[in-house]
């Protein structure tokens, strides 16, 4: 029987203070090749700078914001080869959206975040879609959460083709403990 095993880490508590190991995990996972693209959240930018440091070489890097990012940190993603799409929509927070939105909060805020982002960057046209990618987000501040899955537009991650539907693959890291706003 066929099987791929993988190690998922778990943070036993949400926030910013599990951002250097999620960077080091999703630096492991791109190495091994098969992923291309990482979507990073950034509200700032801040935190998409700190993964470009380390995986600029390794992997394209789209940093997301729903808000406007600091400029400086916009233009250092930039100058480090990076994509900064700030001022975003989020897709999860459109009418009809509240039961999946809450479903992927069931597994934490920073996996409801990093699904968020991978279809924003889809959206935006900034992954080739259908592909795998690794989307990374947090909950409040920084980063906890990191899966990979198939890079998907909103139109078509919930719609009935089935091979265009969003496929979360891999978990990579997530805390345990949840918040729920």
């Amino acid at each position: 029987m066929n099987m791929i095993e993988r190690k998922v880490r778990y943070f036993p508590n949400y926030g910013a203070q599990n951002t250097d190991q999620v960077i080091e995990i999703v630096k492991n996972r791109a190495t091994e090749g098969d992923v291309r693209t990482v979507v990073v959240a950034s509200t700032s930018g801040e935190t998409g700078v700190k993964f470009l440091r380390e995986l600029g070489d390794i992997a394209a890097v789209v940093v997301v914001s729903h808000e406007k990012m600091n400029p400086t940190h916009k233009q250092r993603i930039t100058e480090l080869g990076g994509i900064a799409l700030d001022t975003t929509h989020l897709p999860l927070h459109t009418p009809g959206m509240d039961p999946i939105r809450e479903a992927f909060r069931t597994l934490g805020q920073g996996f409801k975040v990093a699904v968020e982002v991978i279809l924003i960057a889809s959206d935006k046209g900034e992954v080739a879609v259908y592909e795998d990618v690794i989307g990374v987000g947090g909950t409040g501040r920084g980063e906890d959460t990191a899966i990979l899955a198939r890079a998907t537009p909103t139109q078509d991650a919930f719609g009935s083709d089935e091979t265009k539907k969003l496929e979360i693959r891999e978990i990579l890291a997530m805390p345990l403990k949840k918040k729920w706003w």
